[in-house]
């Protein structure tokens, strides 16, 4: 059996840049163990698997598919860059003849959009609830030394903790602060942390634009020591600062890369190439 696997660079206009993920279209049942090979085998952050949920469904007319999402080293509940790119290829690459795709994954239905400059995507928002520090200090001072926190938070539906820098620190600081993930898997490794998000409030725009938060995302756990753009991430994030700022319509920056949304993302993509792969 020959599976077409597709290699997408998703939040970029530009080769090579962005956050890749592979996504691999099954015409047929796959074994579940191959799901975790094929994974590990692309050694990306995210390999998807676009699966036909009736008989008579087919890639290029259908317009509701399931999605998975695997790392190299396990399955995960929810992938915004992973989605993108499925939704990229089936809508270029395929030729899906539909304006909407419905995903059925873990975590609910997922809809992708195709609009002239891109793809909107709709990502659930995942609340994050106040944490008691001394419950996870040794796992940031771990992460960070002795960077100054203002606010941690955690999401239970992701098991991502949110770790707010102070507000004396600018985006600068975020960008070259040195993490310590290797270490993170040593620390009290109860299962309740997945994914740790580091965040800092904006700064005002002046001459270039302003962005309403910075964001850097680690995930050890998971076989990736850090993701440059992560829509399951900004599911947390976007819940949490339109809660601090009072605001829906929310400007986020990366570590690298930016993007926009209003509780949901319109994105960029590009493709790169295409593998076939004999299993």
């Amino acid at each position: 059996m020959k599976l077409p696997i597709f290699i997408a660079d998703a939040f970029t206009a530009k080769a090579f840049r962005g956050n890749p993920a592979a996504v691999c279209l099954l015409e047929n049942k796959l074994d579940e163990d191959l799901h975790q090979k094929i994974a590990k085998e692309m050694n990306l952050s995210e390999t998807a698997f676009i699966r036909k949920l009736h008989p008579n469904d087919n890639f290029t007319q259908s317009s509701c598919f399931g999605l998975r999402w695997f790392t190299p080293q396990n399955e995960v509940p929810l992938c915004g860059h992973a989605t993108l790119a499925s939704a990229a290829v089936l809508f270029h690459k395929i030729k899906n003849v539909n304006s909407t795709l419905t995903f059925v994954t873990m975590s609910g239905e997922l809809k992708a959009r195709k609009e002239e400059d891109g793809i909107v995507l709709d990502l659930p928002l995942y609340p994050a609830h106040p944490q008691k520090l001394h419950e996870v200090e040794d796992l940031i001072k771990t992460a960070i030394g002795d960077t100054l926190v203002q606010d941690v938070r955690y999401s239970p539906d992701t098991k991502k903790l949110l770790v707010r820098l102070s507000d004396t620190y600018n985006r600068s600081f975020l960008e070259s602060l040195t993490v310590n993930t290797e270490n993170l898997l040593q620390v009290k490794p109860t299962g309740k942390v997945k994914g740790l998000i580091l965040t800092l409030k904006g700064e005002p725009g002046g001459p270039t634009q302003a962005f309403d938060f910075y964001s850097r995302y680690f995930t050890p756990w998971n076989g990736v020591a850090e993701d440059p753009v992560t829509g399951s991430a900004h599911a947390v994030l976007s819940s949490y600062w339109s809660e601090q700022l009072g605001k829906k319509d929310l400007h986020g920056r990366t570590v690298l890369f930016q993007l926009k949304k209003k509780l949901n993302f319109k994105l960029v993509f590009l493709l790169i190439h295409t593998i076939h792969l004999k299993v």
